[in-house]
């Protein structure tokens, strides 16, 4: 009888809660106002002949690179940040290869690190989820063949500074090192023009975030020209679809929507802490669109009696360390006032105040 490898067996498969998602989502970091208009009526001119056609990579891929001001030779666009992951994993690591990840992260690291029978190692945080970098410089061995680093991490928001990150690519020169920007337009600093002196570092960027097109799936993976050349032998010709491509350019032209929301999202999210902390629920700074709140034994009370007035938000207390924890997407300015009052309704209601944990 045919039956999937054993390690694909023993996978634990993500299964995101998309159901039911009526109201202000604020649970997935997505963007909560949409796409720039101008992707909207690039959509509007596409045609059924150019749909009928296979989708041609390179072009957008060029373009995107002048806009990030890397070669074109580093850069792949990918279906999401998810098929940049794939696709390393599938490049270099082989069964008994040992996989780097600060814990609380992004699922998927592990996910497709395992399918290839790679061994993932945890390093967890340091305390208030400060980048642990002794602890990760400390596990490094022979065997570590990629590290992957979000920064901002989800679901903390906390950030590896440039200078750690170069030291662990720097430490670890046999290793495929990944830094996922997928919040890059909230922080502003990137590692990505060190890419031509560091001959083991990758970039992946989303235009799931801010540009709002997680309905597309597009995203992209930058790294050494020698190195990318190995990637794309495992990239399908036509991985990111022609829509994708046919708006992308357009999205990338509204550079002015993109920060104007990115600015909205940082006023949100330092209006949001200032209430929080005169509500006394503790929280943890953010450069990404989200927090991270400790509402502690009643968390999904909590996110229960969000969503019954209409707003979705992340129970993440399943993540290590992350016990009684619900994450919260940033969203506009308006939106913004709408969750506060929502909180407070909730605090009140529940009575958080006397039982919040710290």
């Amino acid at each position: 009888m045919l039956s999937a490898r054993p390690v694909v067996q023993k996978l634990q498969e993500y299964h995101p809660p998309l159901g039911g998602r009526s109201g202000l989502r604020f649970d997935f970091n997505e963007n909560t106002v949409g796409c720039s208009p101008r992707v909207l009526q690039c959509l509007t001119q596409l045609t059924a002949e150019e749909l009928a056609r296979y989708p041609e990579r390179q072009p957008v891929e060029a373009l995107t690179a002048k806009h990030l001001g890397v070669p074109e030779e580093q850069l792949l666009l990918t279906n999401g940040v998810d098929e940049a992951i794939h696709l390393l994993c599938e490049a270099y690591l082989e069964p008994q290869d040992e996989v780097l990840i600060v814990s609380p992260t992004f699922s998927m690291y592990e996910i497709y690190a395992a399918a290839t029978g790679a061994h993932a190692v945890r390093v967890q945080c340091d305390a208030d989820f400060r980048f642990p970098l002794s602890k990760v410089l400390g596990a490094i061995t022979p065997a570590t063949r990629l590290i992957a680093i979000a920064s901002p991490n989800n679901p903390t928001g906390t950030v590896a500074a440039k200078e750690e990150l170069l030291a662990i690519a720097k430490a670890a020169p046999d290793a495929a090192v990944l830094v996922d920007e997928a919040y890059y337009e909230f922080h502003g600093e990137t590692v990505i023009h060190a890419i031509e002196a560091t001959p083991n570092l990758f970039v992946a960027r989303t235009f799931s975030k801010a540009y709002g097109l997680a309905g597309l799936r597009v995203g992209l993976l930058c790294g050494p020209a020698e190195q990318m050349h190995a990637v794309r032998r495992i990239s399908s010709p036509y991985n990111v679809n022609a829509v994708a491509l046919a708006v992308l350019p357009a999205a990338l032209e509204d550079k002015e929507y993109v920060e104007a929301y990115a600015s909205q999202v940082a006023q949100g999210r330092e209006r949001l802490a200032r209430e929080l902390l005169e509500l006394g629920i503790q929280y943890w700074p953010s450069q990404a669109n989200f927090l991270l709140l400790k509402i502690g034994g009643p968390h999904r009370e909590f996110v229960s009696a969000i969503r019954q007035r209409g707003i979705l938000v992340r129970d993440r207390s399943a993540d290590p360390g992350c016990d009684g924890c619900v994450r919260i997407t940033i969203g506009s300015k308006a939106q913004t006032g709408l969750l506060i009052t929502a909180v407070k309704e909730v605090f009140a209601a529940l009575d958080l105040k006397a039982r919040v944990t710290a």
